[in-house]
């Protein structure tokens, strides 16, 4: 693969059918955006591969969502890595990309060598879509089970939208001739609409009762599913991470029996939505006293975004609803305008 393709491929989601059983799918290559979200934190290995699989899943699922806005993944946990989040923002036009961010928090003096799932203890994975404003957010959540976060998305498809869902992700970091070791990340991503969803009576046959694609899936539908997931079986890590292996050239590989065909890739970059009129806007609901709590002994107000980074400070003076002066410092009005002013 030369070098031209490699850049081609980087932070991509490619689409694809198996026109032999009627398998869609989609590979995803994470590349920059992955690199640029690890090396803005200092994540011990476990958490930086549990940031890396969250946001994997969210490039693969974020496409398969008639998505306005925002999906986001979320992750809570007891254990050592207590959240995992990372949020998908829709293009704004057409052949514009997605943008995606993720962050973890986690308690460093907690963290063993127990396999990173582990560490997350007992919790939740969820779903949220967000089509912006004038609609209802819809939340799905599934319970940490299975194994690894992968294994948490399968069941939250099949148990909440009866589709039998399938990944395969890795990541890790790669060096090339001549270059600084980076991140990398890839993955794929099989589903299937069965003709007949089921309704398993008692519950399904996976950990704790959860339905699994096995439950759903019938005769020759579930003999297509199960073919191409062994073959999906056989994929090896640096396939799937790349770079020398092209998403096309994988499919290829992997399904060329199954006459794999594909679609148009979508781009994705890292994106974060943060911005000092949205920290104000948090801070809006808080009177003068609060965030007095809120100032440091520098006579400052700061905030951090935990996805970016980024830095914020503010004039006390200009937060909150009882502020007295706007964002650039000039004196707010008093009486019936103030609140719209400071609106």
């Amino acid at each position: 693969m030369n070098k031209v393709n490699q850049i081609a491929w980087d932070d991509t989601v490619l689409p694809f059918q198996l026109d032999r059983s009627a398998i869609r799918g989609r590979v995803v290559r994470l590349d920059g955006v992955l690199d640029h979200i690890l090396t803005r934190h200092d994540y011990p290995p476990a958490v930086s591969a549990m940031v890396a699989e969250i946001a994997l899943l969210t490039a693969l699922i974020g496409p398969t969502v008639k998505l306005r806005w925002k999906l986001s993944l979320q992750v809570r946990g007891t254990g050592a890595i207590r959240t995992l989040a990372a949020d998908y923002f829709a293009p704004e036009a057409d052949g514009s990309p997605a943008r995606i961010r993720a962050w973890a928090s986690f308690d460093a003096d907690r963290l063993d060598g127990r396999a990173p799932f582990e560490q997350i203890g007992e919790g939740y994975f969820a779903v949220l879509i967000d089509q912006g404003p004038g609609s209802t957010p819809y939340q799905g959540i599934t319970p940490l089970a299975g194994g690894s976060l992968s294994a948490c998305a399968q069941t939250y498809f099949a148990q909440s939208e009866q589709l039998p869902t399938r990944f395969h992700l890795a990541s890790g970091q790669s060096r090339m001739t001549g270059q600084p070791a980076q991140w990398r990340a890839g993955g794929v991503m099989l589903q299937t609409l069965p003709a007949q969803p089921a309704d398993p009576v008692g519950g399904g046959t996976g950990e704790g009762g959860l339905i699994e694609a096995a439950d759903i899936l019938q005769g020759a539908e579930s003999e297509d599913w199960n073919r191409a997931n062994i073959l999906l079986d056989t994929v090896e890590t640096l396939e799937l991470i790349g770079p020398s292996v092209g998403p096309t050239d994988l499919l290829l590989r992997l399904f060329h029996e199954e006459t794999p065909r594909v679609f148009d890739a979508h781009r994705v970059e890292f994106g974060c939505s943060c911005s000092s009129d949205r920290v104000r806007g948090t801070l809006a609901i808080y009177s003068a006293k609060d965030i007095g709590h809120m100032t440091t002994d520098a006579g400052i107000v700061t905030a951090d975004c935990q996805f970016c980074g980024a830095h914020y400070e503010f004039d006390p003076a200009s937060l909150g609803f009882e502020a007295t002066v706007d964002a650039d410092g000039n004196p707010l009005p008093e009486g019936p305008d103030a609140d719209k002013a400071a609106g």
